[in-house]
């Protein structure tokens, strides 16, 4: 049997994993500011995985470093979940922060593009349908 990729999904997914909560207490006690670290970490790592010839380090060092560039973005989206009250906000740092609507679109990818489209849609509730 080859346990390769099974290695190498087990650890995508606890690495993922481990990136949420890191976000969130980055962006919590330190802000925004930090995300160069994110950004050098992550081309740090996806090198390395490139010198790397074990196919099982060399792939979760690359995941690594796709997952430190990808918490760039989140770090900012956590900021803006901030805003909208969905996270709490450290009080000596409130005044770096705008209150946002809560309909208000939090990714940058769909700028625009969520505006209620279904609106005119009929929505039946449970008691309805009996």
């Amino acid at each position: 049997m080859y346990f390769t990729g099974l290695i190498i999904a087990i650890s995508t997914f606890l690495i993922i994993g481990l990136f949420h909560p890191v976000v969130i207490k980055t962006e919590y006690h330190f802000g925004t500011r930090p995300w160069w670290l994110f950004l050098l970490g992550g081309i740090i790592c996806i090198v390395c995985s490139l010198l790397i010839e074990n196919t099982i380090l060399s792939s979760v060092v690359g995941v690594f470093g796709a997952s430190f560039l990808w918490s760039i973005g989140e770090l900012f989206s956590q900021k803006k979940r901030v805003e909208k009250g969905w996270f709490p906000v450290i009080p000596k740092r409130k005044a770096e922060y705008q209150a946002l609507d809560q309909d208000a679109e939090i990714c940058p990818m769909h700028h625009g593009k969520n505006k209620k489209k279904h609106e005119n849609r009929t929505y039946l509730h449970r008691e309805d349908t009996e």
